[in-house]
This record gives structure tokens, C-alpha cells and sequence, in this order.
């Protein structure tokens, strides 16, 4: 080796380390793949093997494969159930959508000391339990010391009177418990918003609500349907709160899992609900990350 090429390779950089292979590469992803298999798969392969289990008269079960669990969703009680815990849990997630997106379109245009201070508040609000907002709630809206109490000092009620259990209070509920996840949600996707796309619609003559329909909705449409999907599935999987705001008429389909397994004691029809509770949660997020990835892949085109 001549003596320029000698000091070319000794003040070249040091070559880097080769890349970790095989085993050692997958580690990190180890200890999560691990977690998921101990506190999902195997509960959820356990729940599923119940599922088809045999109930004997008396409260016990005995390991079986029939069909007749899923068999019974076909029964009115399920079909009933089904479409009320369906049909609740869409109008929250439309309802915490519709009121979350100019809340959150406004608060992103805030400044950011007062931004911190909401996001500090919702998330002081998710810090509470649903057993905790459900009796919260349960008090604001009863006869004795609820908000009715309050309009009777007013003089806009003659008499004070008690709005739990009812239709309208557990969805007051869903909607409360939704609306914070909804706002964390869309807030990094409308803080992503350039704020030059409203100012040209402003500039080209449209009004301040006119923008907001036809330019800021649009921009957002994916992470708003995210966002009610997700919500759906969360307020899908309370069980409190339609026990504590709501009749019997009014319960879920997790308050129906709860009493099968728990009051009935019919453990293998309780195991079959709650495969197919857990199934369509996963098909909906699953959309919901189809839907996110969409969105990554035409803001990167």
C-alpha cells in the first residue's frame, strides 16, 4: 500500500456496524408480541373454547362443541339487544363527532397556552372511571338533588323531577364519556390543517361557515370517520352506565354478557357474546386502520 493511499484509509470514518440479524433483531418486538399473547390471545382463544361448551342445568358447564350459543343470536332477546346497543352507540359517536370537530377546529386556532389547558381538562375528564361518571350523572339528574332542583329556583320548572332512568340520560352519558376521546383524536389531524387553505376561501368570497363545510369537513373526512368508529367501539364496551341511566329495556349488549355470566350463570352463552362483541370491535378498528393508512399514503403522494 503506498503511503497516500495508507493515510486515506486512516483518516477515512469507521465503517458502521453491521445490522443486527435474525433473532436479534426481532427483541424489541418480543416483549410486546409476548404481552399481547399472554393478556389477549390466550384469554380470547380460552373464551372462545367456552363458547361451545355444554350448560348444565344448575350453573355449570361441561366441555362440549355445539353450536347451540350462537345459535340463541338469533332469539329475539339477542336480535333486541343487538340492534338498541347498534343503534345507541351510533347516534353517540355521530353526536360527540358533530359537536367535537368545531370544537376542536376552534381550540386548535387558540392560542397555545389556552390549548394546553382544555387538553389538560379532557384528559383530567378521562381520568375518571366509568363507575364514577355514572353515578355523577346519576345524581345530576335525579329528583332529589339533580339539576332539576336548580330550574325550579330559576322558576322555569313547577317541580323538581328525576330525568334517570331514561333513554335521554344514557345517551347524555355516552356522549360525555365519548366526547373527550373524540376531541384527543381529531386534534392532531386538525392542528395538521394549514391554516392558508381557509384564508384562500376566505379571500375567493366565502364566509367563515361556508369555509369550514366545504374545505376544513372535507380535509378531514378520514379522521372523522376514524374517529366515530373508534368511538362506537368504545362506548359500545360500557356496561356501567346503561345499568345506572338506563331501564332494562335500555341495557347493551355488554350488559348482557354481565348478566349471563354473572346472574344467569350461563357461562358458555355470556363467552359466545363476548367473542362476537370482540370480533366486531377488531373488524372496526381494523377499518379504522385501513382508513389511516389510506390517509398516510395520499398526503405522502
Amino acid at each position: 500500500m503506498t503511503a497516500p493511499a495508507a493515510i486515506a484509509a486512516a483518516s477515512a470514518p469507521p465503517a458502521a456496524p453491521a445490522a443486527p440479524r435474525g433473532l436479534v433483531a426481532r427483541l424489541p418486538a418480543l416483549w410486546p408480541a409476548a404481552m399481547l399473547g399472554v393478556f389477549f390471545l390466550i384469554p380470547f382463544v380460552i373464551m372462545v373454547a367456552f363458547s361451545f361448551y355444554h350448560r348444565v342445568e344448575g350453573g355449570l358447564y361441561q366441555p362440549a362443541f355445539e353450536l347451540e350459543n350462537y345459535a340463541r343470536f338469533w332469539t329475539p332477546l339477542f336480535t333486541r339487544v343487538l340492534g338498541f346497543s347498534l343503534m345507541i352507540c351510533g347516534l353517540a359517536a355521530v353526536i360527540c363527532v358533530t359537536a367535537s370537530v368545531p370544537f376542536t377546529w376552534f381550540l386548535s386556532r387558540t392560542r397555545r397556552r389556552a390549548q394546553v389547558a382544555w387538553l389538560v381538562g379532557i384528559l383530567s375528564i378521562l381520568s375518571l372511571s366509568e363507575v364514577i361518571m355514572g353515578f355523577a350523572w346519576s345524581i345530576l339528574l335525579s329528583r332529589s338533588a339533580g339539576v332539576s332542583n336548580l330550574l325550579v329556583t330559576l322558576g322555569i320548572l313547577s317541580a323538581p323531577d328525576a330525568w334517570t332512568p331514561s333513554f335521554g340520560a344514557l345517551l347524555m352519558g355516552l356522549c360525555f364519556i365519548g366526547f373527550p376521546y373524540s376531541v384527543l383524536m381529531l386534534y392532531p389531524a386538525v392542528n395538521r390543517l394549514d391554516p392558508e387553505i381557509t384564508e384562500a376561501a376566505r379571500t375567493l368570497g366565502a364566509s367563515p361557515s361556508r369555509a369550514f363545510f366545504t374545505v376544513v369537513i372535507p380535509s378531514l373526512r378520514q379522521a372523522i370517520l376514524a374517529t366515530a368508529i373508534l368511538v362506537f367501539v368504545f362506548t359500545l364496551g360500557c356496561y356501567v352506565l346503561p345499568q345506572v341511566l338506563g331501564k332494562p329495556e335500555h341495557w347493551t349488549l355488554s350488559v348482557l354478557i354481565t348478566d349471563q355470566a354473572i346472574y344467569q350463570s350461563n357461562i358458555p352463552f355470556a363467552a359466545a357474546l363476548a367473542v362476537f362483541l370482540v370480533l366486531v370491535s377488531l373488524a372496526l378498528i381494523g377499518l379504522t386502520l385501513l382508513l389511516g393508512q389510506g390517509r398516510r399514503s395520499k398526503g405522502g403522494r
